[in-house]
Protein backbone atom coordinates (compact mmCIF):
# COMPACT_ATOMS: atom_id res chain seq x y z
CA UNK A 1 0.00 0.00 0.00
CA UNK A 2 2.85 2.46 0.75
CA UNK A 3 3.89 1.76 -2.62
CA UNK A 4 1.06 2.43 -4.61
CA UNK A 5 0.68 5.80 -2.44
CA UNK A 6 4.01 6.68 -3.32
CA UNK A 7 3.48 6.30 -6.71
CA UNK A 8 0.33 8.21 -6.71
CA UNK A 9 2.06 11.56 -4.97
CA UNK A 10 4.79 10.99 -7.80
CA UNK A 11 2.19 11.12 -11.19
CA UNK A 12 0.15 14.04 -9.45
CA UNK A 13 3.01 16.25 -9.85
CA UNK A 14 3.50 15.00 -13.35
CA UNK A 15 1.44 17.34 -15.87
CA UNK A 16 -0.50 15.17 -18.72
CA UNK A 17 1.29 14.78 -22.20
CA UNK A 18 -0.19 14.63 -25.49
CA UNK A 19 0.12 11.48 -27.14
CA UNK A 20 -1.09 9.95 -30.86
CA UNK A 21 -0.52 6.41 -31.15
CA UNK A 22 -2.86 4.08 -33.71
CA UNK A 23 -4.85 7.37 -34.74
CA UNK A 24 -5.56 8.31 -31.48
CA UNK A 25 -5.01 11.37 -29.62
CA UNK A 26 -4.84 10.94 -25.92
CA UNK A 27 -3.71 12.01 -22.82
CA UNK A 28 -0.89 10.34 -20.73
CA UNK A 29 0.50 10.58 -17.39
CA UNK A 30 2.71 7.78 -16.91
CA UNK A 31 5.22 7.05 -13.47
CA UNK A 32 7.55 4.16 -13.97
CA UNK A 33 9.68 3.03 -10.71
CA UNK A 34 12.06 0.11 -10.88
CA UNK A 35 9.87 -2.82 -10.61
CA UNK A 36 6.29 -1.22 -10.81
CA UNK A 37 3.99 1.60 -12.47
CA UNK A 38 1.05 3.42 -12.95
CA UNK A 39 -0.71 4.99 -15.96
CA UNK A 40 -3.37 7.21 -16.41
CA UNK A 41 -4.83 7.75 -20.18
CA UNK A 42 -7.55 10.22 -21.20
CA UNK A 43 -9.69 11.13 -24.80
CA UNK A 44 -11.40 14.12 -23.16
CA UNK A 45 -14.50 11.40 -22.71
CA UNK A 46 -13.18 9.29 -20.27
CA UNK A 47 -10.50 8.29 -18.52
CA UNK A 48 -8.82 5.03 -17.40
CA UNK A 49 -6.12 3.51 -15.39
CA UNK A 50 -3.72 0.78 -14.65
CA UNK A 51 -1.47 0.06 -11.49
CA UNK A 52 1.23 -2.94 -11.75
CA UNK A 53 3.01 -4.25 -8.82
CA UNK A 54 6.06 -6.80 -9.44
CA UNK A 55 3.96 -9.93 -8.86
CA UNK A 56 1.28 -9.12 -11.09
CA UNK A 57 3.93 -7.80 -14.10
CA UNK A 58 5.58 -11.03 -13.37
CA UNK A 59 2.68 -13.27 -14.14
CA UNK A 60 1.13 -10.87 -17.23
CA UNK A 61 4.52 -11.34 -19.25
CA UNK A 62 4.47 -15.06 -18.55
CA UNK A 63 1.12 -14.71 -20.01
CA UNK A 64 1.87 -13.38 -22.84
CA UNK A 65 5.30 -14.30 -23.53
CA UNK A 66 5.57 -18.46 -22.95
CA UNK A 67 9.02 -18.91 -23.40
CA UNK A 68 10.11 -16.03 -21.24
CA UNK A 69 11.33 -17.05 -17.60
CA UNK A 70 13.70 -14.13 -16.80
CA UNK A 71 12.77 -12.55 -13.08
CA UNK A 72 11.05 -8.90 -13.38
CA UNK A 73 13.82 -6.64 -13.10
CA UNK A 74 15.93 -8.47 -16.26
CA UNK A 75 12.88 -7.13 -18.86
CA UNK A 76 11.28 -4.42 -16.86
CA UNK A 77 13.97 -1.92 -18.08
CA UNK A 78 13.33 -2.85 -21.87
CA UNK A 79 9.80 -2.59 -21.27
CA UNK A 80 10.31 0.75 -19.65
CA UNK A 81 13.02 2.32 -22.42
CA UNK A 82 10.29 1.52 -25.59
CA UNK A 83 7.24 2.53 -24.35
CA UNK A 84 8.50 5.33 -22.36
CA UNK A 85 9.13 7.72 -25.86
CA UNK A 86 5.72 7.10 -26.70
CA UNK A 87 4.03 7.94 -23.63
CA UNK A 88 6.48 10.77 -22.96
CA UNK A 89 4.43 12.40 -25.88
CA UNK A 90 7.70 13.02 -28.21
CA UNK A 91 6.33 10.31 -30.56
CA UNK A 92 7.17 6.65 -31.72
CA UNK A 93 9.74 4.55 -29.57
CA UNK A 94 13.55 4.54 -30.11
CA UNK A 95 13.69 1.43 -31.72
CA UNK A 96 11.96 1.06 -35.51
CA UNK A 97 10.53 -2.55 -34.95
CA UNK A 98 8.12 -1.66 -32.10
CA UNK A 99 4.71 -1.33 -32.67
CA UNK A 100 1.63 -0.13 -30.40
CA UNK A 101 -1.79 -0.64 -31.47
CA UNK A 102 -4.75 0.31 -29.03
CA UNK A 103 -7.98 -1.74 -28.01
CA UNK A 104 -10.98 -1.34 -27.23
CA UNK A 105 -12.13 -4.44 -25.32
CA UNK A 106 -16.03 -4.41 -24.31
CA UNK A 107 -17.36 -3.12 -20.83
CA UNK A 108 -15.46 0.26 -21.74
CA UNK A 109 -11.91 -0.79 -21.03
CA UNK A 110 -8.47 -0.02 -22.67
CA UNK A 111 -5.95 -1.96 -24.00
CA UNK A 112 -2.43 -0.40 -25.19
CA UNK A 113 -0.95 -3.12 -26.83
CA UNK A 114 2.95 -3.63 -27.53
CA UNK A 115 4.95 -5.68 -29.24
CA UNK A 116 8.95 -5.45 -29.60
CA UNK A 117 12.40 -7.62 -29.68
CA UNK A 118 14.02 -8.40 -26.04
CA UNK A 119 17.07 -10.77 -26.96
CA UNK A 120 16.00 -11.01 -30.60
CA UNK A 121 12.76 -12.71 -29.17
CA UNK A 122 9.92 -11.55 -29.74
CA UNK A 123 8.42 -9.67 -26.31
CA UNK A 124 4.74 -8.83 -26.25
CA UNK A 125 3.07 -6.69 -23.58
CA UNK A 126 -0.38 -5.35 -22.87
CA UNK A 127 -1.27 -1.73 -20.77
CA UNK A 128 -4.93 -3.06 -19.81
CA UNK A 129 -6.51 0.05 -18.35
CA UNK A 130 -9.60 0.34 -16.93
CA UNK A 131 -12.45 3.12 -15.86
CA UNK A 132 -11.13 5.34 -13.47
CA UNK A 133 -12.89 6.27 -10.21
CA UNK A 134 -14.21 9.82 -9.55
CA UNK A 135 -11.95 10.89 -7.03
CA UNK A 136 -8.96 9.98 -9.35
CA UNK A 137 -10.79 11.54 -12.02
CA UNK A 138 -11.54 15.08 -10.32
CA UNK A 139 -8.08 15.02 -8.52
CA UNK A 140 -5.48 14.67 -11.90
CA UNK A 141 -8.23 16.62 -14.06
CA UNK A 142 -10.85 18.04 -12.93
CA UNK A 143 -9.81 20.47 -9.87
CA UNK A 144 -6.07 21.15 -11.17
CA UNK A 145 -8.41 22.34 -14.72
CA UNK A 146 -10.82 24.21 -12.40
CA UNK A 147 -7.64 26.11 -10.62
CA UNK A 148 -5.87 26.53 -14.28
CA UNK A 149 -9.20 28.03 -14.97
CA UNK A 150 -9.57 30.74 -12.19
CA UNK A 151 -5.51 31.55 -12.94
CA UNK A 152 -5.79 32.07 -16.57
CA UNK A 153 -9.06 34.27 -15.74
CA UNK A 154 -7.42 36.70 -13.28
CA UNK A 155 -4.23 36.85 -15.73
CA UNK A 156 -6.96 37.95 -18.04
CA UNK A 157 -8.54 40.45 -16.13
CA UNK A 158 -5.09 42.11 -15.32
CA UNK A 159 -3.97 42.44 -18.49
CA UNK A 160 -7.51 44.41 -19.29
CA UNK A 161 -6.47 46.71 -16.65
CA UNK A 162 -2.91 47.08 -17.94
CA UNK A 163 -4.74 47.56 -21.30
CA UNK A 164 -7.43 50.43 -20.36
CA UNK A 165 -4.29 52.08 -18.51
CA UNK A 166 -2.28 51.90 -21.54
CA UNK A 167 -4.83 53.43 -23.53
CA UNK A 168 -4.93 56.42 -20.69
CA UNK A 169 -1.38 57.30 -21.03
CA UNK A 170 -1.54 57.25 -24.68
CA UNK A 171 -4.58 59.92 -24.79
CA UNK A 172 -2.79 61.86 -22.38
CA UNK A 173 0.40 61.65 -24.53
CA UNK A 174 -2.22 63.25 -27.79
CA UNK A 175 -3.65 65.73 -26.01
CA UNK A 176 0.06 66.99 -25.05
CA UNK A 177 1.22 67.08 -28.64
CA UNK A 178 2.72 63.79 -29.04
CA UNK A 179 2.14 61.88 -32.56
CA UNK A 180 3.05 58.50 -34.06
CA UNK A 181 6.03 58.53 -36.33
CA UNK A 182 4.16 55.53 -38.33
CA UNK A 183 0.45 55.33 -39.21
CA UNK A 184 0.42 51.14 -39.01
CA UNK A 185 1.00 51.61 -35.07
CA UNK A 186 -1.94 53.37 -34.92
CA UNK A 187 -4.41 51.18 -32.50
CA UNK A 188 -8.01 51.65 -31.05
CA UNK A 189 -8.98 52.19 -27.85
CA UNK A 190 -9.85 48.56 -25.86
CA UNK A 191 -13.06 47.83 -25.05
CA UNK A 192 -13.96 44.78 -23.23
CA UNK A 193 -17.21 43.71 -24.38
CA UNK A 194 -16.79 44.01 -27.80
CA UNK A 195 -13.20 42.36 -27.67
CA UNK A 196 -15.18 39.45 -25.57
CA UNK A 197 -17.64 38.77 -28.15
CA UNK A 198 -15.34 38.61 -30.83
CA UNK A 199 -12.79 36.37 -29.11
CA UNK A 200 -15.63 33.78 -28.30
CA UNK A 201 -17.13 33.90 -31.92
CA UNK A 202 -13.67 33.40 -33.30
CA UNK A 203 -12.67 30.80 -30.81
CA UNK A 204 -15.32 28.70 -29.57
CA UNK A 205 -15.40 26.87 -32.74
CA UNK A 206 -12.45 25.65 -32.93
CA UNK A 207 -11.92 25.69 -28.83
CA UNK A 208 -14.96 22.84 -28.62
CA UNK A 209 -13.79 20.41 -31.25
CA UNK A 210 -12.95 16.71 -29.64
CA UNK A 211 -9.48 17.17 -30.25
CA UNK A 212 -8.50 20.45 -29.79
CA UNK A 213 -8.39 19.86 -25.78
CA UNK A 214 -6.00 16.80 -26.46
CA UNK A 215 -3.66 18.15 -29.36
CA UNK A 216 -2.98 21.48 -27.63
CA UNK A 217 -2.21 20.97 -24.10
CA UNK A 218 1.19 22.51 -24.90
CA UNK A 219 3.97 23.69 -22.39
CA UNK A 220 2.45 26.59 -20.86
CA UNK A 221 -0.42 25.03 -20.06
CA UNK A 222 1.78 22.11 -18.88
CA UNK A 223 4.15 24.51 -16.75
CA UNK A 224 0.90 25.64 -15.01
CA UNK A 225 -0.81 22.47 -14.38
CA UNK A 226 2.54 21.53 -12.29
CA UNK A 227 2.65 24.72 -10.77
CA UNK A 228 -1.16 24.36 -9.36
CA UNK A 229 -0.79 20.26 -8.53
CA UNK A 230 3.01 21.28 -6.55
CA UNK A 231 0.81 24.09 -4.64
CA UNK A 232 -2.12 22.01 -3.66
CA UNK A 233 0.54 19.61 -2.30
CA UNK A 234 2.07 21.38 -0.07
CA UNK A 235 -1.42 22.73 1.21
CA UNK A 236 -2.11 19.73 1.65
CA UNK A 237 0.31 18.67 3.92
CA UNK A 238 -0.18 22.19 5.66
CA UNK A 239 -3.79 20.68 6.29
CA UNK A 240 -2.64 17.64 7.89
CA UNK A 241 -0.42 19.11 10.41
CA UNK A 242 -2.95 21.12 11.64
CA UNK A 243 -5.11 18.35 12.03
CA UNK A 244 -2.72 16.21 13.81
CA UNK A 245 -1.96 19.27 16.15
CA UNK A 246 -5.37 21.23 16.13
CA UNK A 247 -4.34 23.57 19.21
CA UNK A 248 -0.29 24.55 18.53
CA UNK A 249 -0.22 27.09 20.69
CA UNK A 250 -1.23 25.13 23.78
CA UNK A 251 0.74 21.80 22.75
CA UNK A 252 4.12 23.75 21.98
CA UNK A 253 4.21 26.44 24.80
CA UNK A 254 5.11 26.24 28.59
CA UNK A 255 4.63 23.60 30.95
CA UNK A 256 2.93 25.24 33.74
CA UNK A 257 5.76 24.42 36.52
CA UNK A 258 5.49 25.05 40.06
CA UNK A 259 8.53 24.97 41.83
CA UNK A 260 9.45 26.18 45.33
CA UNK A 261 12.94 25.74 47.42
CA UNK A 262 15.22 23.21 47.15
CA UNK A 263 13.78 20.36 49.01
CA UNK A 264 11.62 18.21 46.05
CA UNK A 265 11.74 14.89 47.74
CA UNK A 266 8.78 16.51 50.33
CA UNK A 267 7.82 19.20 47.36
CA UNK A 268 4.64 17.65 46.73
CA UNK A 269 3.06 17.49 50.64
CA UNK A 270 4.03 20.92 50.45
CA UNK A 271 2.63 22.20 47.46
CA UNK A 272 -0.74 20.21 48.96
CA UNK A 273 -0.88 21.89 52.17
CA UNK A 274 0.12 25.19 51.05
CA UNK A 275 -2.72 24.98 48.80
CA UNK A 276 -5.29 24.36 50.99
CA UNK A 277 -4.36 27.29 53.52
CA UNK A 278 -4.20 29.55 50.00
CA UNK A 279 -8.15 28.27 48.66
CA UNK A 280 -9.45 29.40 52.46
CA UNK A 281 -7.69 33.53 52.16
CA UNK A 282 -7.57 33.76 48.54
CA UNK A 283 -11.32 32.55 47.17
CA UNK A 284 -12.02 35.58 46.36
CA UNK A 285 -8.66 36.39 44.45
CA UNK A 286 -9.71 36.76 40.59
CA UNK A 287 -6.07 35.64 40.08
CA UNK A 288 -6.14 33.17 42.73
CA UNK A 289 -9.11 31.44 40.90
CA UNK A 290 -7.46 31.63 37.32
CA UNK A 291 -4.52 30.35 38.45
CA UNK A 292 -6.13 27.12 40.99
CA UNK A 293 -8.38 26.83 36.96
CA UNK A 294 -4.85 26.29 35.54
CA UNK A 295 -3.51 23.93 37.71
CA UNK A 296 -6.88 22.11 37.90
CA UNK A 297 -7.55 21.61 34.51
CA UNK A 298 -3.77 21.07 33.66
CA UNK A 299 -2.98 17.60 31.64
CA UNK A 300 -1.56 15.12 33.97
CA UNK A 301 2.32 14.94 32.23
CA UNK A 302 2.65 18.35 33.45
CA UNK A 303 5.26 18.36 36.30
CA UNK A 304 4.66 20.20 39.62
CA UNK A 305 7.53 19.92 41.97
CA UNK A 306 7.19 21.67 45.46
CA UNK A 307 9.47 22.07 48.04
CA UNK A 308 8.79 23.13 51.94
CA UNK A 309 9.27 26.62 52.72
CA UNK A 310 11.89 27.54 54.43
CA UNK A 311 10.74 28.81 58.25
CA UNK A 312 12.99 31.17 60.16
CA UNK A 313 11.22 30.22 63.51
CA UNK A 314 8.42 27.94 64.88
CA UNK A 315 6.32 30.77 65.24
CA UNK A 316 6.74 32.21 61.89
CA UNK A 317 3.76 32.65 59.56
CA UNK A 318 3.63 30.16 56.78
CA UNK A 319 4.70 31.95 53.99
CA UNK A 320 1.78 31.86 50.75
CA UNK A 321 2.89 29.46 47.96
CA UNK A 322 3.55 31.42 45.10
CA UNK A 323 3.68 29.98 41.21
CA UNK A 324 4.35 31.56 37.86
CA UNK A 325 0.83 32.83 37.80
CA UNK A 326 0.58 35.28 40.17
Amino acid sequence: METIQASSDVLLQHPWLPMAIDGCNLLVKSCFAETTYRILLTDMHCVWQETMQSAAIQSRAQELNKRLQAPVKAFFSHLCEVVRPCLSGSGQPSESQVGITVMRPEGGDLCLRLKSKLAELPFYWEFRCTPAPVAVVCLHLVQPLLSMSHVLQQQVEELEELLVTKDAEIQDYKENGATLSRARLQTDIFERHTYKVGFLAKTLAVVCSDDHGVKNFGDDLRELYTAIVAHGSKLSEQDQLVAADPDPATSSGPKNICVFGPRHHAGVEACAEGGEADDKQNRSSPVAEARDHIVHTAPAQQLITCGRAERTSSKAKKKKVVGLFR
